[in-house]
């Protein structure tokens, strides 16, 4: 994965597997060989106040300088799912915001906390029930913002560790946050 002189907005929800994609980066960045710089942005879309306190006091404890912003995207999935499920809606309306703001930014890479095991949950899913072998892809173009490449840094990164490193910070990642305070209880 080639990043050589990018900007990378590398996305931070919160949960487990983005604090410890922001750490990993920053890790990087400090121990570079090559020269790449780094926004480091968390989307508030909606998080009651306990949520969104907590997100930013797990990055000032990993020393992460994160660049907030709001959006309202919980209350227009909401609206636009009428009651069911918005669970798909905000995800991909998440998305979108992510790569608006990194673009803002002037950055040219999105960086996303997937791991290995998500990668093998994707593939499992789709197979049974789309009846369809797909994936999702280590780094991909976006095709409706030009210029822009999604990246996963983490793609073969498994699961247990970084449930090791999160309970090693003795931080309490969020889980899906979307609606009550909602922390992730991490075991092996």
């Amino acid at each position: 994965m080639c990043i050589r002189d990018s900007k990378i907005a590398v996305a931070i929800s919160g949960g487990k597997d983005s604090l410890t994609l922001a750490k990993l980066m920053q890790e990087l960045k400090r121990h570079r060989q090559v020269n790449f710089d780094l926004e480091f942005i968390a989307m508030n879309p909606g998080y009651i106040e306990e949520n969104s306190n907590n997100l930013l006091f797990n990055c000032d404890k990993l020393g992460i300088p994160v660049n907030l912003y709001k959006s309202d995207i919980f209350e227009v999935a909401e609206k636009l799912t009428r009651g069911d499920s918005p669970c798909y809606m905000c995800a991909r309306m998440r998305r979108g915001n992510l790569y608006s703001k990194a673009k803002e930014l002037g950055c040219n890479k999105l960086a996303l906390g997937h791991h290995f095991n998500d990668v093998i949950e994707t593939i499992l899913l789709n197979i049974i029930f789309a009846g369809d072998y797909k994936t999702m892809m280590p780094k991909l173009k976006s095709k409706n913002f030009p210029g822009m490449e999604l990246i996963r840094p983490m793609y073969l990164i498994k699961e247990e560790a970084i449930i090791r490193f999160i309970n090693s910070t003795g931080l309490k990642a969020l889980d899906c946050a979307c609606t009550a305070v909602s922390y992730t209880h991490l075991t092996l």
